[in-house]
């Protein structure tokens, strides 16, 4: 049976809050979820500016130089996409765009985990090539790649199928589980439920 909060006039899911408290919940989750994230950019963005500062980087060929600078360009991209969902937030602070704000940023954060994978698979081939040489490094290169987008991107989706995914955002009328994330579930702007509308008609006159 579906309940109805008293004051709202909107179906109460799983955890019994409504869009912008659901909203604001998923905003501090996709920010606890950024700083895990950037700690690692941060990490390997200090390590490729100090690198260029060694002695034995004038002795590498040109390859390794190039793989140098696409990944270094790659993680300060990185970088930019991971904090763009915090500096959204800022811009749009007390504008009444929150839930628009937290869906783009998990489209943000999505293109920053895109470029995070690259940045990783530009070190790992960069040291190795330096270390071992460019066929091992290359090899290891694609399986760091291959093993990211799994983890990241296709194991996730198993998880996805079993949910019904909501359309009231999108002009729809669905139902969705009461944990998606900055998405209504199926909730309207208020009133009575539909089978107790007819009995709270005014009476109109002849």
């Amino acid at each position: 049976m579906t309940k109805w909060r008293s004051g709202t006039g909107s179906r109460a899911d799983g955890r019994g809050e409504g869009p912008l408290q659901r909203a604001d919940r998923n905003m501090i989750e996709l920010l606890q979820e950024l700083r895990v994230a950037q700690t690692g950019v941060q990490i390997l963005f200090a390590f490729l500016l100090t690198l260029s500062f060694t002695e034995r980087f004038g002795s590498i060929d040109e390859i390794q130089r190039w793989t140098y600078v696409v990944t270094l360009l790659c993680s300060v991209l990185t970088a930019g996409l991971l904090v763009a969902p915090a500096a959204v937030h800022r811009v749009t602070f007390r504008r009444g765009l929150k839930v628009e704000t937290v869906q783009l940023g998990h489209r943000l954060f999505t293109l920053g985990l895109g470029a995070l994978a690259l940045t990783l698979t530009g070190c790992v081939l960069l040291v190795l090539d330096v270390a071992v040489g460019l066929s091992f490094a290359i090899s290891c290169a694609v399986v760091v790649c291959l093993g990211l987008c799994l983890l990241w991107f296709v194991l996730p989706i198993p998880l996805l199928r079993r949910t019904h995914l909501p359309t009231a955002f999108h002009g729809g009328d669905g139902e969705g589980s009461g944990d998606n994330d900055g998405e209504d579930s199926g909730e309207d702007d208020g009133g009575p439920p539909p089978g107790d509308r007819a009995t709270t008609r005014e009476p109109t006159s002849a």
